[in-house]
């Protein structure tokens, strides 16, 4: 070799080490800044090299590591591999994945036209009372129809028939029975979203088993500490066996001996070596179909048993709701083992016959758009996330990410799992407009593992509700006082009405529901609802109040709209996730160092984005700078270790920083106020001071409720003693006047005095004079209050209708025969036709009847579809309709409840609504013209008015 040669080479090799300087340089600068900007209190100084550790060093999780990511992306004009999110531990990880990358390939869609996935239309599995019926009908009517295609790339998908998923399925059954499954035994499946999944989940259903899907570890180093995390949750489903990868089985032999039920770990290739079963292992609507443990609590596992009857009565409410059917595309990159992707996305699809394309969570992180993309590419219609994916979107997109989108073929786009942001749906619509994003597509749900997915939708295709209350009201009162116009006011989001079939109620500390627009627990019952948690009693008695199911939020209802307001417990959602503070608080107070039981773990908003971070205060009494380096970095790791993901912000602070109340417990929200102010380390105080102040501080509340509660239960008394007086006085003069017109005029005097006497206010308006006679008056029927309301709010004779059951009551029957009540049966359609004939004669008779053409009223708000026979009658006799509106009664005295509540009661009568015919469809328009005029005055949500009853 000549020297010319020599120096050839060596030149072109300092070359390339003076690019790769130059390359390692700037990815050093990119990881310091973002390491910084996650970092708010992070210090200028801080030293970033090729070598440091991403987690423990510079404090990235998943999102930090996708935000490096798509910057590295950017900056070199590379395609990255996505696995680097979950296997880099540090930049020079980055710097090789550079170096060895293939330019960034251009995916614009400008040339792409939006196709929808064209499939024969096919009627859901109505008949269906399990899963495994669901899949069945669906490969026996159409084996090769496409069930879902498994995203691997913009250009690569792998597709699933209904066949294919049932032949699969039952290979797995057969490999688990031959390995010993028996009915009823719980399976655990911890595998990441790939087509192995789909089939271990539907195997294990068709071997009598019941599936528990656990979360696969997010990156490769940290297997061996997920399966300890894990080891609870196997341990309290008492798993016999668990389904998962060949790289995880390998390590798993540490499970056997935490897991003292598990008998085997095993692989989906193993299992589908068998024969496949010939026939599904017979199940029925109520065996368990699936235990779902909260995403969260690894320390005491709670895990929610769902039945085949509760998962189908909730897929088929939500579709309902959303209009689904085979026709709808589905995108999702939900995680398989969070309620939402597993119920909402894959078995909603699967019921509905809807084509769904399934992406990888880590796919979505690693590049926001190519969710988007996705959607473009199939004329998507339906499609979910939590809200710190919107943020991501809005965050990480980039013009020329998604020139040439269209997302117009959205019906409806969810966010939910996660509090829900204002600020996101604001920026996000207006962000993603003119894409074709119609902002009445974007749809903020609220649900909840305990009722299996959802229980709270708006109306399809109408725009977010964002409520505006007052801030001072709300946290001193706990009263969501509107207030639109205060530029300090809080905004909450409407998360839409109850599910068909569901319901919500609000409750204060005294178990008593609540009006509109008080703030207390959230309630709900249903057919989506669990029995409990399984082998935690102590949980599931906590989890009933009656037959009533707690949802651990606060809330208040505004026009039949649910508004979440914040959560019982402390506990932190994190990207998704449930944290629980107590069990990263005991992690870390046994650090060396560290101070016991002087941590506390709470989140803190980021008011721009709306998603929560995660702090830990810590006390400690050294003082040595390195030492208390040492605590960050080993809290970081504890941390991890326990939760996936490290805090945002460690704060090591002198002894007695951590506020506490007088018997010991850590104050969290104290903590936090603290810390969002920057007095955490200010001058410390004695203690004798500082309880003073604990005192003076939460006298005010305390003094305040007590008082709400006091002035409610005497106001209850008060209520009571009254209409006992009143029914004392009235009963007797009714039953002994010898004129009717005597008989209300008394009635109507006593009411009158006592709805003064015990509401804020009694307003009545008519538009036009009421009729001495031949009319019928329609009304909205909301509590069981409204009989008197109108009694004391009409002048003269009125003749209600009432249920036939009243009748024959010794009191109440005797009372109601001498005001001239109509009865009706209500449940029988030939005694209901004689009814209304019986109706006419009255209306012939100049009576003027009072119907409730609802029948009945529900606690939630909401009006009822109308019955019939009064519009009938009114078309029949010529009569006019006139329509009465009631407002307030409700809130006052609602259904179920006997704990009266102060408020204020208006009256509207409006004009007479004549009808233009004697048929049977003039008492239709008839019906309709009265229902949308006291619709508009109610102020509250429709509850259907398509079906006719007689």
């Amino acid at each position: 070799m000549t020297s010319a040669t020599r120096s050839t080479r060596a030149s072109s090799h300092r070359k390339k080490h003076a690019a790769e300087d130059e390359i390692a340089g700037v990815l050093l600068k990119i990881v310091r800044d973002l390491a910084l900007e996650i970092r708010p209190r992070g210090r200028g100084t801080l030293s970033v090299e090729l070598d440091s550790d991403l987690e423990r060093d510079l404090g990235f999780d998943s999102l930090s590591l996708a935000e490096l990511l798509l910057r590295l992306d950017a900056a070199y004009k590379v395609q990255l591999p996505d696995q680097l999110i979950a296997d880099a531990t540090a930049p020079r990880d980055f710097l090789q994945a550079i170096l060895k990358a293939s330019p960034k390939i251009d995916r614009s869609l400008a040339k792409i036209v939006p196709e929808a996935i064209a499939l024969p239309e096919t009627a859901a599995p109505v008949q269906a009372e399990t899963l495994v019926d669901a899949l069945t009908w669906h490969a026996h009517a159409h084996d090769m129809r496409p069930h879902l295609r498994l995203w691997h790339g913009e250009d690569d998908e792998e597709l699933i028939t209904y066949g294919e998923l049932e032949r699969a399925g039952l290979a797995i059954a057969h490999g688990l029975r031959e390995k010993g499954l028996g009915v009823g035994e719980r399976v655990a499946i911890m595998l990441p979203t790939q087509s192995d999944y789909f089939f271990a989940f539907f195997g294990v259903l068709l071997a009598g088993g019941i599936p528990v899907p656990i979360y696969p570890p997010f990156r490769r180093a940290q297997v061996v500490d997920h399966l300890r995390r894990q080891a609870g949750i196997l341990q309290n489903a008492q798993a016999s066996y668990l389904i998962t990868g060949e790289e995880i089985r390998n390590v798993g032999v540490l499970l056997f001996g935490l897991v003292e039920d598990l008998r085997s770990i095993l692989t989906v290739a193993e299992l589908r070596k068998s024969d496949v079963m010939a026939d599904a292992i017979p199940l029925t609507s109520d065996d368990t179909a699936l235990i779902q443990y909260t995403s969260g609590s690894t320390g005491d596992p709670k895990g929610v048993v769902l039945s085949h009857r509760n998962l189908l009565s909730n897929i088929r409410a939500m579709g309902e709701t959303m209009e689904a059917s085979s026709a709808d595309t589905f995108v999702s990159w939900l995680p398989l083992y969070h309620d939402m992707g597993l119920i909402g996305a894959w078995l909603g699809s699967l019921y509905y016959g809807a084509s769904l394309i399934i992406m990888s969570p880590l796919a979505f992180l690693a590049d926001p758009a190519r969710w988007l993309r996705t959607i473009h590419r199939h004329g998507a219609t339906l499609s979910a996330a939590p809200n710190f994916a919107f943020e991501l979107c809005l965050k990480n997109i980039r013009d020329e990410d998604i020139e040439g989108l269209d997302l117009s073929s959205l019906r409806m786009l969810l966010n939910g799992a996660e509090p829900i942001s204002p600020h996101t749906i604001a920026r996000f619509t207006e962000r993603f407009g003119p894409y074709g994003l119609r902002p009445e597509a974007f749809a903020p749900v609220y649900g909840l593992a305990e009722s299996s997915v959802g229980l709270a939708f708006p109306p399809l295709g109408r725009m977010p509700i964002i409520d505006r209350v007052d801030r001072t009201e709300l946290s001193s009162n706990g009263i969501a006082r509107s207030s639109v116009e205060d530029p300090e006011a809080l905004e909450f989001v409407a998360c839409g009405m109850p599910l068909p079939g569901h319901q919500v109620r609000i409750v204060d500390d005294d178990g008593h529901e609540v009006p509109d627009r008080y703030q207390g627990r959230l309630q709900f019952k249903g057919p989506s609802a669990t029995n409990g948690y399984f082998r935690n009693h102590e949980k599931t008695r906590t989890l009933f109040d009656g037959e009533w199911l707690e949802t651990g939020d606060l809330a208040y209802i505004a026009r039949g709209d649910v508004f979440i307001t914040g959560r019982v417990k402390d506990i932190i959602i994190r990207g998704g996730r449930n944290i629980y503070p107590h069990e990263l608080e005991e992690a870390v107070g046994d650090i060396d160092g560290v101070r016991k039981g002087c941590v506390a773990v709470f989140p803190s908003k980021e008011e721009r984005t709306g998603t929560e971070r995660l702090i830990v205060l810590a006390e400690t009494r050294l003082t040595e700078t390195q030492e208390h380096e040492r605590l960050r970095h080993a809290i970081s790791d504890v941390s991890t270790v326990l939760l996936g993901m490290p805090p945002d912000d460690i704060v090591i602070a002198t002894p007695h920083t951590v506020p506490k109340t007088s018997s010991g417990k850590l104050r969290r929200s104290a903590a936090r106020e603290i810390y969002e102010k920057g007095t955490v380390g200010s001058k410390e105080q004695a203690l004798w001071w500082q309880l003073i102040r604990l005192s003076l501080t939460g006298t005010p509340h305390l003094v305040r409720r007590a008082a709400r509660t006091g002035i409610g239960h005497v106001f209850a008394l008060y209520w009571w003693s009254l209409l006992g007086i009143a029914g004392i006085v009235v009963w007797p003069l009714v039953v002994l006047l010898p004129r009717r017109t005597w008989r209300y005029a008394a009635v109507r005097r006593i009411l009158r005095m006592l709805f003064r006497l015990t509401t804020k206010s009694f307003d009545i308006e008519m538009d036009a004079p009421l009729p001495k006679s031949d009319a019928i008056l329609v009304a909205n029927h909301s509590s069981y209050i409204d009989g008197a309301v109108l009694t004391a709010a009409l002048p003269g004779e009125l003749a209600f209708v009432a249920k036939e059951e009243l009748k024959n009551q010794i009191a109440a029957g005797i009372f109601l025969r001498r005001l001239g009540t109509v009865f009706v049966r209500r449940t029988d359609p030939k005694g209901g036709v004689e009814d209304t004939d019986e109706m006419l004669k009255s209306a012939h008779a100049g009576e003027r009847l009072v119907s409730f053409p609802e029948g009945t009223f529900t606690r939630m708000p909401g009006l009822l579809p109308f019955r019939l026979g009064s519009f009938l009658v009114a078309a029949k006799s010529g009569r006019p309709v006139i329509p009465v509106t009631i407002k307030g009664t409700r809130s006052i005295m609602r259904g179920g409840q006997w704990f009266p509540r102060s408020g204020r009661i208006s009256v509207h009568v409006g004009k007479p609504i004549a009808s233009d015919g004697t048929n049977f469809e003039a008492a239709l328009r008839l019906r309709d013209a009265a229902r949308s005029e006291i619709l508009a005055r109610c102020h509250e949500p429709d509850l259907g008015a398509e079906r006719i009853v007689l």
